[in-house]
């Protein structure tokens, strides 16, 4: 623990390892999956997203750790910790979230019955259901099928990451007299067919009245003898590979930064393995010949009594109906500010616009766009994309607007992991409509989310400026809660305009007015903030800073954040993943509270509170209190000065600190505890709806006019 005097906060005891923390975070989104007050097709969609979760963990987080243990680094973390003592705890925490989340799975699939969605395992299957899916198999799913004899090629052939496999212990089929004198051992062999991904992973058995389904791979496996019909079944294992997927791009010098992303993709494929998932009571030979071709380490086998790709359960919380069993609609409703208002230029101009997603539309900036690239006044567009939708009407709108001779300025993240193949496509599509597109800056991600407007109005030049916490993707705006501004604020605007040109090769960095900028200052703005609240914090009127963010890890942002809870200073932080800081120690972070809250939209706001000795300060921004985001990516953070605009978002601050019904409160030990005290029951995601709902009927009730009637002449 800290020593006297020490004013660093140096002691590994006071931080959270941030692998850990994000698992924590990863059994939050598990518990709402167990939690029977939620639907039941809600709590199968939340089962689903443990296991993305985890892929993703384990491609990137688990890899990075991977890479060092076996090179041999034994540098601890800011907790304590080397890579071979994380790795190690980190598959303890998931064998055991991995069984809670089988047991919860088969829990509801039984319970769905009720409701008329039958997934019965394979030995529950009817004669007739068998009858239907042989013929299934036979006629739609054998045809396509390829198997692989891996212990017999060199070089063994890829297996994809991600993907199902069967592995199908095989013997000829041999008279007694054939194989008698013969080794059993010698003559048997392992066969891999790989599970078709053009297929529904679930097979739709005709029924007149209830939904009847069969998982694809058990269909297969139930089947496989028509596969090979000159051998015998010995025994039969689905398993699932999980691949290393850290791929850094080292950009500072790469020529062709398009054409090195879309050869890393191709290169992902071929990663080392990390992970080996497989169906639970294993043939004891197939698990041991997977075991010895992956190379891979004891801990890193998972034996699963259940479905080991959990993602494809959205296919079932997709279908149409079952309504009874699924959250209602919460459809998002006209931006506040601009109910009303028919011209979207004139109403920028009267007064700055506030969007909070999903409650309210994404339509307003879809449609700033779109009005921008048809507008024959509007002289440029400039836009950064770091992830945006498939059918993307934002790419088509800039598109439009280049086709028209407008200047288009695009910045295409390129590196924004996951999404590279798809930024690849739409960097060139922008390119070959014309668009001036920019990959990004040497070593840097560019995360922030921006967009410039420039129009000519009765011969003088107006911009336009749209920044955001989320991204220009108009699926995830259905999906993830996000803020965004709209204003023509000459000073935002100006610094915006310095912010492209930065991007855009004038690299000098210029004095920013209103915004602040990572990797630059933003780190150095966050803890002047803090360090103000110190100063100007008294015993009879105590500090205030409230937070809320995605992740929080950066440690001298928590060392500025001990010192202010130290000095009195009160600390709301409302955390949704990782957060390395450790509350409630003794002497350090009494004063600091963290919450954390899983409902049904993703938190994704960034928002920063900073009472100011009354002259009170908030602020919206992309980026996290993560090292990364601070030093590695170029962020933005801007005010709200509009006092209308920051009463609101100081409420909706408030509001999610008093959740009690999907919050949980991050103990000292690190682990979290639902909240549940007494108080009148708030659940702050469906307050913002009720509350955006209730705006859009007052809007309408004011429309109303009572006309006097007259005497008539």
């Amino acid at each position: 623990m800290k020593k006297k005097g020490d004013k660093s906060y140096k002691s590994t005891n006071l931080f959270i390892n941030r692998e850990l923390s994000w698992l924590e975070f990863n059994d939050r989104v598990l518990q709402e999956g167990l939690n029977p007050e939620v639907p039941l097709l809600e709590r199968l969609k939340f089962l689903s997203i443990v296991s993305s979760n985890l892929d993703e963990f384990f491609m990137v987080r688990v890899a990075g750790l991977t890479q060092q243990r076996d090179a041999g680094i034994r540098t601890r973390d800011i907790s304590g910790l080397t890579p071979s003592q994380l790795l190690k705890s980190i598959h303890h925490r998931v064998s055991r979230m991995v069984n809670e989340q089988a047991a919860g799975i088969k829990s509801i699939l039984k319970q769905l019955v009720k409701f008329g969605i039958h997934v019965p395992e394979t030995p529950q299957w009817t004669m007739d259901q068998k009858k239907f899916l042989r013929s299934f198999f036979t006629s739609e799913i054998l045809p396509v099928l390829t198997p692989v004899a891996i212990q017999e090629l060199d070089p063994p052939p890829l297996l994809p990451g991600l993907q199902l496999f069967l592995a199908v212990l095989l013997t000829p089929k041999e008279t007694e007299k054939e194989t008698s004198g013969k080794n059993k051992t010698s003559v048997e062999r392992i066969m891999v067919v790989p599970v078709p991904t053009q297929f529904s992973r679930f097979v739709t058995i005709p029924t007149d009245k209830e939904v009847e389904l069969a998982r694809l791979e058990d269909v297969m496996a139930g089947n496989i003898d028509r596969l090979f019909p000159q051998h015998k079944i010995q025994a039969v294992n689905v398993f699932r590979i999980t691949r290393d997927a850290d791929m850094a791009v080292q950009d500072d010098d790469v020529g062709d930064l398009l054409a090195t992303m879309e050869k890393a993709v191709l290169d992902r494929r071929r990663r080392r393995p990390l992970r080996l998932v497989i169906s639970a009571h294993p043939n004891r030979k197939i698990k041991s010949f997977l075991v010895d071709w992956l190379q891979l380490r004891s801990e890193e086998v998972y034996e699963i009594d259940g479905m080991l790709d959990a993602t494809s359960l959205m296919e079932i919380v997709t279908r149409p109906g079952s309504e009874e069993i699924k959250d209602p609609d919460w459809p998002p409703q006209p931006a506040r500010d601009l109910i009303g208002q028919d011209d979207l230029w004139q109403a920028i101009q009267d007064h700055d616009i506030m969007l909070f997603h999903p409650y309210e539309s994404f339509d307003p900036v879809i449609h700033l766009v779109t009005l921008a690239a048809e507008d024959p006044d509007v002289l440029a567009i400039k836009q950064t994309l770091y992830r945006t939708s498939g059918d993307s009407p934002i790419i088509k709108a800039l598109e439009q607007a280049a086709q028209s001779g407008k200047q288009v300025n695009v910045l295409v993240e390129l590196k924004a992991r996951f999404d590279e193949a798809r930024n690849v496509q739409w960097a060139r599509r922008l390119e070959d409509a014309g668009c001036l597109v920019i990959y990004g800056i040497a070593g840097y991600k560019t995360h922030s989310k921006a967009l410039l407007i420039v129009r000519r109005e009765a011969g003088r030049i107006r911009r336009y400026v749209h920044l955001a916490t989320g991204n220009y993707n108009d699926k995830t705006a259905r999906l993830y809660t996000d803020m965004g501004l709209i204003t023509c604020d000459n000073k935002i605007a100006t610094d915006v305009a310095a912010f492209f040109n930065l991007l855009t090769g004038y690299s000098e960095v210029v004095g920013w007015s209103e915004l602040t900028i990572a990797p630059t200052d933003l780190r150095r703005r966050f803890i002047e903030l803090i360090e103000r609240e110190i100063q100007s914090s008294t015993q009879d009127n105590p500090g205030l800073i409230m937070a809320k963010v995605n992740s929080l890890q950066d440690k001298q942002i928590i060392q500025a954040l001990y010192r202010a809870s130290k000095a009195g200073v009160k600390i709301m932080l409302n955390i949704r993943g990782i957060c390395s800081l450790r509350p409630g120690v003794k002497k350090v972070s009494e004063n600091i509270e963290v919450v954390s809250i899983i409902d049904r939209f993703l938190e994704h706001p960034r928002i920063f509170y900073f009472r100011n000795a009354g002259h009170e300060e908030l602020y919206l921004s992309s980026a996290d209190w993560m090292t990364r985001n601070l030093d590695k990516r170029l962020e933005i953070l801007f005010p709200i000065k509009d006092p209308a605009h920051r009463r609101r978002a100081l409420g909706i601050l408030q509001t999610y600190f008093n959740d009690n019904q999907k919050s949980r409160r991050l103990l000292p030990d690190g682990t979290y505890k639902k909240i549940t005290d007494k108080k009148k029951p708030l659940r702050a995601q469906e307050l913002f709806f009720h509350e955006a709902l209730d705006a859009t009927r007052t809007s309408k009730k004011s429309t109303v006019r009572f006309k006097p009637l007259r005497k008539p002449k």
